[in-house]
């Protein structure tokens, strides 16, 4: 946290200092997250995946990424120019932007906003347009069909995830995801997704686990990830939205998704799992130094949101893919009801539930 008694210039610095350090660190994270999602795949298929480039391939994503920028970028004639280009530059932008509320451990966050969640639900909703744009400004019916498709199902199940979330508000009466963590301290049990309030509420978890699941099957969907990549679909759209895309501005759209996808391993990790906290009570943290304790909670963040990456790459690799009417189905005529029935009983718990 920085401190107000600052200077503004002083600030600003430290500021700017912040946020490129969390995009330096993302960045070169999603680099190697990237490969272990190659190498998750590849061993589903009884087969190495990338191992060439560097020590057991560890400098593959290097590599790509020294193969992308190197590459001549092709502007199709008729597209619109400014568009094109501006595409892949929204829907990254937007995507690093979502992780300026996320807390990573004790302290650490670069916006510590009160209404965080609010704040993540308008940069997700906003991250359709950079998909729109990139489709419609390619000037081709197949691009424009892919970014259609994206655009309607990141929305449909956008619905979802927002009435999973207002279960977790309810729980934890905030909805700043600093507290929203805090309030999940001590045994794995005071977790949100086991009900959030110790034994007594363990109840919950039959409402809180279906929740949960519903979350991370929505995140597949919000983030065109398999089995729910009907924009980008090879069978019917080529390669959807981005097929006119080449060298470093495909590179941009590619980054952008994998931003989304581990921003939802980590919210999936601060609504239900406790986020940096412990699976169980560290009473002994108090007398470590405030950095130690903070890298204490920063490897179970971390530890957390590897598993759930690791669970996407699992369900890209085993699942096959979904038609686009079976797709909507879910989202609008499963998802959503369960959704809505979950909200009013968790609001009925905290009313007139143990310490109500």
């Amino acid at each position: 946290m920085i401190s107000e008694q600052l200077s503004p210039w002083v600030w600003f610095g430290l500021t700017v200092g912040q946020i490129l350090l969390v995009t330096v660190i993302l960045l070169v994270s999603i680099a190697f997250l990237l490969l272990a999602d190659r190498k998750i795949w590849a061993g589903v298929q009884m087969r190495k995946g990338p191992n060439v480039v560097g020590p057991f391939g560890l400098l593959q994503s290097f590599a790509d990424l020294a193969k992308f920028l190197l590459k001549e970028l092709i502007i199709p004639d008729g597209a619109d120019k400014v568009v094109f280009i501006l595409a892949p530059i929204v829907s990254l932008t937007l995507a690093l932007g979502a992780w300026a509320a996320i807390p990573f451990a004790p302290g650490w966050v670069v916006s510590n906003v009160n209404v965080g969640v609010l704040y993540l639900l308008a940069v997700s909703s906003l991250g359709v347009y950079g998909i729109i744009m990139g489709g419609w400004a390619s000037n081709s019916k197949y691009p424009f069909l892919g970014a259609l498709r994206s655009a309607a199902q990141m929305v449909s199940y956008e619905v979802s995830i927002g009435f999973v979330i207002i279960t977790v508000i309810l729980l934890d009466n905030s909805m700043n995801l600093q507290t929203i963590v805090a309030k999940q301290a001590g045994w794995f049990w005071n977790w949100n997704v086991l009900g959030g309030h110790g034994l007594a509420g363990l109840p919950m978890a039959l409402v809180m686990i279906p929740m949960m699941v519903i979350f991370f099957i929505s995140a597949l969907a919000e983030t065109n990830r398999p089995p729910f990549d009907l924009s980008e679909a090879e069978s019917e759209l080529v390669a959807g939205y981005q097929v006119e895309y080449s060298s470093s501005a495909y590179l941009l759209f590619m980054i952008a998704e994998y931003v989304n996808i581990v921003i939802m391993c980590a919210l999936l990790s601060v609504f239900f799992f406790g986020g940096w906290q412990a699976p169980f009570p560290t009473p002994f943290l108090a007398h470590w130094p405030h950095t130690a304790a903070s890298l204490f909670g920063f490897m179970w963040f971390a530890i957390k949101l590897v598993f759930w990456f690791f669970m996407i790459a699992m369900a890209k690799a085993i699942v096959p893919r979904y038609r686009y009417d079976q797709l909507m189905r879910l989202g609008w005529k499963v998802f959503l009801p369960t959704s809505l029935v979950a909200v009013v009983l968790v609001a009925a718990y905290r009313v007139f539930g143990p310490g109500a």
